[in-house]
């Protein structure tokens, strides 16, 4: 049994879900799914040397569709993870960069990224084994 809060709502148990005041929780939720989206972790990893242009980018990250990248690109702006600057040329240029912010999550996207390199194969082994297992049991 939990232990009650003085308002009557039952005590938070330990997690990470726990360190942030319970107002906060649904836009940490938002920041969190993101920050984890699989072409979020891409884009990001992608500016990591500096400023790419769009078609550079789609280049860049196998399997994205014109339409995702501008999704993503777009939600990256709106939380100030990512610039969009135009240049006046002929033909007109525009590059995407990490902002400062933006630039603070690349170890951890990094991070993610190398760990799904180096245990690539025993993952495909275990949803091989486990997907087996399915059939037949």
């Amino acid at each position: 049994m939990h232990d009650t809060a003085m308002d009557g709502r039952a005590a938070a148990l330990p997690g990470p879900c726990a360190r942030w005041p319970v107002e906060q929780g649904e836009t940490i939720r938002q920041i969190v799914e993101r920050a984890g989206d699989k072409w979020t972790v891409l884009v990001i990893g992608t500016l990591e040397h500096g400023p790419l242009r769009y078609t550079d980018l789609q280049r860049s990250i196998a399997g994205i569709s014109q339409r995702m990248l501008t999704h993503t690109l777009r939600q990256l702006r709106r939380d100030g993870l990512v610039t969009r600057t135009a240049y006046p040329e002929v033909p007109p240029r525009v590059e995407y960069a990490l902002t400062d912010l933006g630039a603070t999550l690349l170890d951890a996207v990094t991070a993610l990224i190398d760990w799904a390199g180096t245990h690539h194969d025993e993952i495909c082994q275990n949803r091989s084994h486990f997907d087996e297992a399915a059939v037949t049991g």
